[in-house]
């Protein structure tokens, strides 16, 4: 559920409450008229009910006698929720969401760029530059962040850390979106920066590594600031 859209009339149920709560239509704190959401939604209340599970297992809604359903208060959430995380960005560029992306990004990627250097094989090495290659060659924005993603998904493999492995998937859904942001409407060649971690991982050497991808993350940060 988490790395696929929800599908069919049990998906198109989640993404219509979830888009309503994302936009504010219903907020923190306010409890859901069921019926009224049943007849809107033109869904049987088992589809409804079926729904509210999968909000509620995301921490976005919670259900007590005598108060109802209602929606829980952002902090509540599980924002690491990849389906939670998609919401966000899609409901509107959030210069708050995607600053706080940077910062878990410049705790997590240079770090994962210093084991890199260390434990890449040949085959992992051989996976980046492909991916390099596929950046420098792209034309279309689509593309290029696609292969943007791939580079820093195969970066994280490189670590030879599931747990990092696992993180990722977190930070493609933001780094997806800021990429359509700053790659459409940014002048800017995101292939230099790249190259700069992959030289570092070829050479094997760790710390160069690692103070490459912190200046792409920090480059990748001023990026952003450049569209407010």
């Amino acid at each position: 559920m988490n790395e696929k859209r929800l599908r069919g009339v049990h998906g198109q149920t989640v993404e219509a409450l979830a888009g309503r709560i994302l936009a504010g239509e219903i907020g923190e704190g306010d409890t859901l008229d069921l019926p009224a959401l049943r007849e809107e939604l033109d869904v049987s209340l088992t589809a409804l009910r079926e729904a509210l599970k999968v909000l509620s297992a995301k921490g976005m809604i919670d259900a007590r006698q005598k108060r109802g359903t209602f929606v829980q208060p952002r902090s509540s959430w599980n924002l690491l929720d990849t389906d939670v995380m998609r919401w966000q960005t899609q409901a509107g560029p959030d210069q708050g969401l995607f600053g706080e992306l940077t910062e878990m990004r410049v705790i997590v990627e240079p770090a994962a760029a210093r084991l890199a250097a260390e434990r890449a094989s040949d085959a992992d090495i051989e996976a980046l530059s492909a991916a390099l290659d596929r950046m420098a060659s792209a034309r279309d924005l689509a593309a290029t962040v696609r292969a943007d993603l791939d580079f820093h998904r195969l970066l994280m493999a490189a670590t030879h850390n599931t747990f990092l492995t696992q993180v990722e998937r977190i930070i493609a859904i933001g780094l997806a979106e800021r990429d359509k942001l700053v790659h459409g409407t940014v002048d800017d060649d995101p292939v230099p920066s790249h190259r700069e971690v992959l030289d570092a991982i070829k050479a094997r050497d760790p710390e160069a590594a690692y103070e490459a991808m912190r200046a792409l993350v920090d480059k990748s940060g001023a990026d952003l600031d450049r569209l407010r």
